[in-house]
């Protein structure tokens, strides 16, 4: 058995997989403790898994001020943060710590921790390096102005981890962007948690109507009320049900469901894309390779993640939805829905992406990776 720090950041499509492949880790007798924010703790710990909350999380969240996602890179990138990490570390003596890709503070003391490291990374890596670089540029610019260190370059920080795994197909993520050794790629981790609950809808089981799942980000920094009211109102005039997951950060009286709308907090994504005809959200990785895998069609409007829009486009590029911009107004999002409710080949191409992405166990082949690396640390 190994001991596995996870050093994690909560966000939507972070924290629902590092879940799944931690659930596989210790089905395998692996036992497998969580690090963040408090905000993630009573999910892991739903999940039947361990977690604690780093104290100082929130500690440097005025100095990021400045930023617009100040309560995000205030912690990712908290050089106070991965300061209390080292010391966990040396007193809890792992065999192995994940650290998530974008969780630049602990990345950058990775080397302090006296063991292997193991990079996940919940998205594609090899088409979106620039946009990673640039992330990191921007991450390491803002601890400069919070009046901390710049951070090491993305080819230290991913680059000389011992292993960066990608959930993501490597037929998915384009040519190799890098000569990195340590690049691993597996499958997209389809996990869900408990709240994936499933729902009663207001309409017959045998009700030929179209259903449209809408289903924008978790995380709470990207919440917006005013682009699901205006997906809401694309929807509504259209001869199609919706069943829209607000996931509790936003409230369902900051909105106005039209009379073909049923909106709920959380709900089983899986459940709802076996009866759906398309789906609208917001170019996460996780909801679009969930879509697909059930041969969905897509309308994507991306959020502020920062591999969002590219993989929106990738709906166009691969013809299997539409990409919008994400200021889109309501008679774009209608054009677009009615494009994927006439066209079928949306469908038809979307299916064949799901053939690829059949039996492909994501949560099972990260697992793999990990313990390629701590067998020899254990043993």
């Amino acid at each position: 058995m190994a001991r596995i720090l996870w050093a994690c950041w909560d966000g939507g499509g972070n924290l629902t997989p590092s879940i799944g492949i931690a659930r596989v880790l210790e089905e395998r007798g692996h036992q497998v403790r969580f690090h963040g924010r408090p905000d993630m703790v009573s999910r892991v710990l739903a999940a039947g898994l361990d977690a604690t909350e780093l104290a100082s999380a929130y500690v440097d969240l005025d100095r990021y001020a400045f930023h617009p996602l100040a309560t995000v890179f205030g912690y990712t990138s908290s050089p106070t943060v991965g300061a209390e990490l080292v010391e966990i570390v040396a007193a809890e003596r792992p065999d192995l710590v994940v650290i998530d890709a974008m969780f630049s503070a602990a990345l950058a003391v990775a080397p302090d921790f006296g063991c292997p490291t193991v990079v996940m990374l919940h998205t594609f890596f090899d088409r979106l390096i620039d946009g990673w670089r640039a992330n990191f540029t921007m991450q390491s610019e803002s601890r400069q102005r919070a009046g901390f260190d710049a951070l090491p370059d993305l080819d230290v920080l991913w680059g000389e981890r011992e292993a960066l795994h990608v959930n993501t197909l490597a037929a998915f993520d384009g040519e190799p962007a890098t000569t990195w050794a340590n690049v691993v790629h597996g499958a997209p981790v389809l996990s869900t948690e408990r709240r994936a609950v499933p729902v009663a809808l207001p309409w017959d089981d045998d009700d030929p109507t179209p259903m449209v799942l809408l289903s924008f980000s978790t995380v709470p920094e990207q919440r917006s009320p005013v682009m699901v009211q205006r997906a809401l109102d694309a929807l509504a005039p259209l001869p199609v049900h919706v069943v829209a997951t607000t996931n509790e950060i936003v409230d369902h009286g900051e909105l106005t469901a039209p009379a073909n709308a049923h909106l709920v907090a959380f709900a089983d994504h899986d459940a709802l894309m076996e009866r759906a005809a398309f789906v609208v959200g917001h170019g996460g990785h996780g909801t679009t390779m969930r879509a697909l895998s059930h041969g969905l069609p897509i309308v994507g409007i991306p959020a502020k993640g920062a591999d969002q829009a590219p993989i929106t486009q990738l709906l166009d590029e691969w013809g299997v939805g539409r990409a919008l911009p994400g200021d889109v107004d309501v008679d774009g999002i209608r054009a677009a829905a009615e494009s994927l409710l006439r066209d079928l080949s949306y469908r038809e191409r979307a299916a064949g992406y799901a053939d690829a992405l059949a039996e492909r166990n994501g949560a099972g082949l990260a697992a793999d990776s990990i313990e390629r690396l701590v067998t020899t640390r254990v043993t």
